[in-house]
């Protein structure tokens, strides 16, 4: 196999088609058909399963999907670094950021790595903690910003910042809350994430510790789904002070502070063990540690 057969092959699996593929890649049909054939051949495997609508990858060929997208992220970083000799600092860094997160940084990460590094190029993924830490060691990301990840020889963290969960209510005119112990909690209606989500995990271990389980209502991985059921009186949420400030409607909720023990979350900034960190990423690493100085304020 070589590097253009596996880019065409990852543009017709993501596609879906073998036409859009051939648009994108400005290359004739049949000779793309006949690269992703070869390319079966050789592996011995049928990589796509053909359908009236498209094609979708096989069980093999999303297998060969995940190598082949870090496959070609590792050719283009050596190009970077190649090009490194030349002063500037250019090429392509991918940032893996979750939801909540993304939400605040985006933008102003955007706009600083556009004003430092002119020449390069920026991809931003939006992801689950467990999700994004794979896409590290697969080599999809070169950063990632992962909340309480676990301790492990594959990646090297470092500390970003700490962020203080509340429980979060629909606002009903209350006066200042008083805070809530952690067991009392347990009693309230919770819309949280999915497992394993990291906010997730954090709460059942800690209750656990305590002799008590949440009682789960409702299920949801979208932090602004969770934020609406919670100001249509759904239920209760728990949640960092960053989420609630960067939500559409912030008045619509009052924060409480938990405690006996307070909830804590922990956010790193991690990349892979072992793999060269270009002078473009250094950089990026530099920013992402400015940056959540200046916003990750409780």
């Amino acid at each position: 196999m070589d590097l253009k057969q596996l880019e065409y092959f990852v543009h017709v699996a993501e596609l879906g088609s073998f036409t859009r593929a051939s648009n994108v890649l400005n290359i004739a049909q049949p000779a793309l058909s006949r690269q992703i054939r070869l390319l079966e051949v050789e592996l011995r495997q049928n990589l796509l399963t053909r359908n009236g609508r498209g094609v979708t990858p096989t069980e093999a060929g999303k297998l060969l999907l995940d190598h082949s997208r870090g496959i070609l992220h590792q050719v283009a970083r050596a190009r970077e670094d190649l090009g490194r000799v030349r002063g500037a600092l250019a090429g392509r860094v991918a940032i893996g950021l979750p939801p909540s997160t993304s939400r605040m940084m985006a933008v102003p990460l955007t706009r600083e790595f556009r004003k430092r590094l002119p020449n390069a190029t920026l991809s931003i993924s939006e992801g689950l903690s467990i999700s994004m830490q794979e896409w590290l060691l697969a080599g999809r990301l070169d950063i990632a910003l992962l909340y309480n990840p676990a301790p492990s020889t594959e990646i090297d963290t470092i500390p970003l910042a700490v962020e203080t969960l509340y429980l979060v209510s629909q606002h009903v005119g209350r006066a200042k809350p008083v805070p809530v112990k952690l067991k009392d909690i347990a009693k309230l209606p919770l819309i949280i994430p999915n497992r394993p989500n990291a906010i997730r995990m954090l709460v059942e271990t800690t209750m656990a510790g305590i002799g008590c389980k949440p009682m789960i209502s409702l299920e949801i991985d979208s932090v602004s789904a969770i934020l609406a059921l919670v100001a249509d009186g759904v239920g209760h949420a728990i949640l960092s002070r960053n989420a609630i400030s960067t939500a559409a409607n912030p008045d619509a909720y009052v924060i409480t502070p938990i405690v006996d023990p307070a909830l804590v979350s922990k956010l790193c900034l991690a990349t892979a063990s072992g793999r060269i960190i270009t002078l473009t990423q250094q950089a990026m690493v530099a920013l992402c540690q400015e940056l959540s100085l200046e916003m990750f304020l409780d």
